[in-house]
C-alpha cells in the first residue's frame, strides 16, 4: 500500500575521532611527528579497509597478483579444507577461483595455508603477503579460517578487472572468546537456506557463536520425537487479523514451520565447517505457550491454549511439577546429541509468576522442595536442569533473570536488561555474555528514516552499537576474566521477511564484530566509518542485502507560509558527506556540498546523495519535492509522540494483505496519540486525518495498567483534536465510523474554531478501548479556508 512520506529530521553524526595507529610506536615525539604518524595510519587503515580491524597490521610494498592459475598449497585435512573455502568465496566475490594443488607441490607465486603447532593462542593467525606470494599460518583450524577471511578481504579488483593482494604482515587474535549473534526462529520461521546465509555472513565477520532461539509463545521450531505435537501443534499459529485469513476462501491461514532433527544436524555441521558453534535455546518456565498448546498438562492452569499470534510478555508458565521437569530433561536429552557445543540455553526470562502464585498445586510443590518464593521455585528448576546438563557434559546458560534466585556456580549468565546483571554475575563468579537490549538488540531501528521496516522506533544507531564496551570500567580487575564476550540479538516479532532481517542486522553486525575481535585500544569509530564503504562492497559481492537507510540522505522542510519559502535540512545518519542538486540532475562528488540548512522558494525540488572519502556514492540519490500544499501534511513518522503517551512507541505493520507489502505506522500501544508541534493554524479551517485500524496483538503482563485510553463518548469513539498538547483544550471532535473504506482507511475532517491563530502544539488522538483493534494515524493535513 503506497502513501506519501514526510522525512523526519535526524541528528547529524559527525565522524570526528582519530584512527588508531596500526603499527606500535614508542618514545616521545613532537606534535608534527605524531600528526604524520596518525595520518599515515589513517591512510593505511583506509587502504586495507579490514573489518574487524586486526590486532597488528604492518603494510609492505607492492602487490601479489591473483588469478585462477594461482596455486593454493595446503597439507593436512584442516588446511586443505580452509584453502578450499577460501577459493570458493574468492570465486563468489571476485570471480577468480584458484585451484588447490596436490599434496607435496611447492610452486612459486602460491598462497600457502599451514597449521603450525608452534603458534599459540586459540583462533589466532599470522598472515604474510609479499609480491611473490602469501602465507596464512595458525595453531588451529579456526585461526587458519579467520586468516583466510582476512585474506579474502584483502583481495581487491582494479579498474582493469585484475585481482591482487597488498603486501602486508598481519598478526591477529580475537579479544573475546564469545562473539555471538542470536537468531529468533520462534516468532518468524527461517528456512534452512536462510539460516545458512546467516551463518555464512557470521563467518565472514569472524563471529563464532550462533544462539538459536527455537521456542517461544508463538512457535516451537524443533522436532522432538518423544513429543511430536510440539512441532505439529506448537509449530503453527494463526496470524492476527487479515494476515491469518486465506483471501480466496476466507478460511484460517496458519503460519507453520519447524526444523527436523536431520535439518538441525545439517545446519550444525554447516556452522561447524565455518567454526561457528550453535547454542540452542529451549525457553522455560515462561515463553511456553506453544509447548503448552501442544501438551496442556505441561501448563499451570490446565486450560487449553493455542500458539499465540500476539507479542509481548505472557502469563503462561510451565507447571513446577516433577513430570514437567522430566519433560524438559527429555527434550534437552534429545537435543544434546544434535548440538555438540559446550553450552545449552534454558531461557528463564520474563517468567511472570501470577499463575504460580494462584496455583495451589504449585504452592504445594514449593513446600515440597523447600522454595520460599516463586523465584526460588524457578531456581530449583534451573538447578535441576544444570545438574542434568552437567551430567551430559554441557554447561547451562540463561538470561539474567536466573540471578534472581540461588544459581549453581557453574551457570553462565547472558545479561540483557542492561549490564547490571552481568556485573552481578561476574562478581559472584559466574561467566557472562553481555547482550544489553539498549545497545545490541538489532530489532531496534537503526535510523530515524521513514524507510525503516517495522520494529522498535527507539533507535540504536551504528555509533551506539560500535561504542558498547562489554567489560565495564567499574568491574574489578580480578573479575574481568568472567566476561566471555558479547552478543547481538535479532528478535523477529516485527520481522516478517528475510530481506527485513538482513536490513536490521547489516551493517550493524560489522560494528558488533569489531568489538568482539579488535583490541579495545585499537577501536576507533571514525576509522571504522572510513573502512565501512569497502565492507559494503563486500556485502554486495557476497549477496548480503544490507540496509540502505544509514547511507541515504534524509530531508525535512519547514515552511514559512507567509513568505512562500521553506528551510530544508539534509542529513546522512552516519555523518558522511552530503552533496545535492536542485535541477533534477544526479548528484556527483563535484555537486554542491551541504553545510547548513537551505532556504528554498516553493515549489522546490532537490536530489541528494551521501559520498565516502573517495567521492563514491554510498547509496542511490533520493529525490524530494515540496510545494505549499505538500507541506500542510505530516505523516505519522513526522508527528511527535505525545509527551504523556507513555512508553513503547512501536513501528507496526498493517495486518493485510496476506501477502506482499503492507502499510506501516508509528504508534504507541499504551496511549493512541500523536502531536504536531508548532502547527501554524492561521487560516486553517480543519484538520483532515487519514486513519486505519490494526489488531491490538500485545500481551503486557504487569505493564497492563500502564495502557490508557480516553473513554468513548459515542458508539465507536471519537477523533479528538486538542490545542496546547494533549492536556490542552479540545478544539474539535469527529465521531469514528463503524467500518472503514475498501482500502482499509477512512478520512475524517475535524473543523476548527475560526478564531484560531498562531502556532500551537496540535494533539490528535482517538478515544475508546484499543482492544481488540486499535486506531492508527496514517497522515494529518491542515486544510486552509
Amino acid at each position: 500500500m503506497n502513501r506519501p512520506r514526510f522525512i523526519r529530521p535526524a541528528r547529524l553524526l559527525c565522524a570526528t575521532g582519530l584512527a588508531t595507529v596500526l603499527a606500535a610506536c614508542s618514545g616521545d615525539r613532537g606534535a608534527d611527528s605524531a600528526s604524520q604518524a596518525t595520518a599515515a595510519a589513517q591512510q593505511q587503515s583506509a587502504a586495507l579497509a579490514l573489518v574487524p580491524l586486526p590486532a597488528s597490521v604492518v603494510p609492505g610494498e607492492g602487490r601479489f597478483a591473483l588469478s585462477a592459475g594461482t596455486p593454493l598449497l595446503a597439507e593436512g585435512e584442516a588446511a586443505r579444507t580452509v584453502a578450499g573455502q577460501f577459493a570458493a568465496l574468492l570465486g563468489k566475490g571476485r570471480g577468480v577461483e584458484p585451484a588447490l594443488a596436490a599434496d607435496g607441490t611447492d610452486a612459486a607465486g602460491a598462497i600457502r595455508f599451514a597449521i603450525d603447532p608452534a603458534r599459540t593462542g586459540a583462533e589466532s593467525y599470522l598472515l604474510e603477503v609479499t609480491p611473490q606470494g602469501a602465507t596464512v599460518s595458525a595453531g588451529d583450524a579456526a585461526g587458519l579460517f579467520y586468516g583466510a577471511m582476512t585474506l579474502l578481504q584483502l583481495a581487491n579488483v582494479d579498474d582493469a578487472g585484475a585481482v591482487s593482494l597488498p603486501a602486508v604482515r598481519i598478526e591477529d587474535a580475537p579479544r573475546f572468546s564469545w562473539r555471538g549473534f542470536m537468531l529468533d526462529s520462534a516468532r518468524h520461521f527461517w528456512s534452512v537456506d536462510q539460516v545458512k546465509q546467516v551463518i555464512d555472513a557470521m563467518a565472514l565477520h569472524k563471529l563464532n557463536t550462533l544462539h538459536w532461539h527455537l521456542t517461544d509463545d508463538q512457535g516451537w521450531r524443533v522436532e522432538i520425537k518423544q513429543y511430536p505435537k510440539l512441532a505439529e501443534v506448537g509449530g503453527c499459529r494463526i496470524p492476527a487479523g487479515d494476515g491469518g485469513i486465506e483471501p480466496a476462501t476466507g478460511k484460517p491461514r496458519p503460519y507453520c514451520g519447524y526444523y527436523t532433527q536431520e535439518q538441525v544436524r545439517d545446519i550444525v555441521a554447516y556452522a561447524a565447517q565455518r567454526h561457528i558453534t550453535i547454542v540452542p535455546e529451549i525457553n522455560q518456565p515462561g515463553h511456553a505457550t506453544a509447548a503448552i498448546a501442544a501438551y496442556p498438562e505441561l501448563g499451570t492452569t490446565g486450560q487449553p491454549l493455542a500458539p499465540s499470534s500476539e507479542w509481548g510478555v505472557f502469563p503462561n508458565l510451565f507447571s513446577a511439577d516433577e513430570s514437567t521437569i522430566r519433560f524438559l530433561e527429555n527434550v534437552i536429552g534429545e537435543l544434546i546429541p544434535l548440538f555438540p557445543g559446550t553450552y545449552f540455553h534454558v531461557g528463564g526470562d520474563e517468567a511472570v509468576k501470577d499463575q504460580w502464585e494462584a496455583s495451589a498445586r504449585v504452592q504445594e510443590r514449593m513446600r515440597e522442595v523447600g522454595a520460599k518464593t516463586e523465584m526460588e521455585m524457578q531456581s530449583h528448576i534451573v538447578a535441576r536442569l544444570e545438574k542434568y546438563l552437567a551430567a551430559h557434559g554441557k554447561r547451562l546458560i540463561g538470561w539474567d533473570e536466573i540471578l534472581e534466585g540461588p544459581l549453581p556456580a557453574e551457570a553462565t549468565v547472558m545479561s540483557w536488561r542492561g549490564i547490571e546483571g552481568g556485573l552481578k554475575a561476574a562478581r559472584e563468579g559466574h561467566d557472562v555474555v553481555m547482550s544489553p537490549s539498549g545497545d545490541l538488540y538489532l530489532d531496534y531501528l537503526q535510523t530515524k528514516s521513514p524507510e525503516e521496516p517495522p520494529g522498535r522506533p527507539a533507535s540504536i544507531p551504528m555509533e551506539q552499537v560500535y561504542n558498547f564496551e562489554p567489560v565495564p570500567a567499574v568491574l574489578e580487575e580480578d573479575k574481568r576474566q568472567h566476561i566471555l564476550g558479547l552478543q547481538a540479538n535479532m528478535w523477529t516479532e516485527h520481522t516478517r521477511t528475510f530481506d527485513r532481517l538482513q536490513h536490521n542486522v547489516f551493517p550493524r553486525l560489522a560494528a558488533v564484530a569489531e568489538t568482539g575481535w579488535t583490541p579495545r585500544e585499537r577501536k576507533d569509530y571514525a576509522d571504522f566509518l572510513r573502512r565501512l564503504p569497502a565492507q559494503l562492497e563486500r556485502y554486495r559481492s557476497w549477496g548480503v542485502d544490507y540496509a540502505q537507510t544509514p547511507f541515504q540522505v534524509d530531508a525535512v522542510a519547514e515552511d514559512d507560509r507567509t513568505a512562500g519559502t521553506a528551510t530544508v535540512t539534509l542529513v546522512n545518519p552516519l555523518g558522511y558527506e552530503v552533496r545535492y542538486t536542485t535541477d533534477g540532475s544526479e548528484p556527483t562528488a563535484a555537486s554542491a556540498l551541504y553545510a547548513s540548512p537551505l532556504e528554498v522558494t516553493l515549489p522546490a525540488r532537490l536530489r541528494a546523495t551521501a559520498f565516502d572519502a573517495d567521492g563514491k556514492p554510498l547509496a542511490a540519490a533520493r529525490d524530494y519535492a515540496w510545494d505549499a500544499a505538500a507541506l500542510l501534511t505530516r505523516t505519522d513518522e513526522q508527528l511527535a509522540t505525545c509527551p504523556d503517551a507513555g512508553r513503547l512507541l512501536l513501528r507496526l505493520e498493517d495486518d493485510g494483505p496476506a501477502d506482499g507489502e503492507r502499510a506501516i505506522f508509528n504508534t504507541t500501544i499504551f496511549y493512541p496519540c500523536w502531536q504536531w508541534n508548532g502547527a501554524d493554524l492561521g487560516g486553517v479551517a480543519a484538520v483532515k486525518v487519514r486513519a486505519g485500524r490494526i489488531p491490538y496483538y500485545f500481551q503486557l503482563a504487569h505493564d497492563e495498567p500502564a495502557r490508557r485510553f480516553e473513554p468513548a463518548r459515542s458508539a465507536h469513539g471519537e477523533l479528538d483534536i486538542h490545542a496546547g498538547g494533549c492536556g490542552g483544550e479540545r478544539i474539535a471532535s469527529v465521531p469514528l465510523p463503524a467500518k472503514l473504506g475498501p482500502d482499509g482507511f477512512v478520512e475524517l475532517v475535524a473543523e476548527l474554531p475560526q478564531d484560531l491563530t498562531g502556532r500551537h502544539d496540535l494533539c490528535v488522538r482517538f478515544t475508546g478501548d484499543t482492544r481488540p483493534q486499535m486506531w492508527v494515524l496514517d497522515r494529518a493535513t491542515l486544510q486552509l479556508r
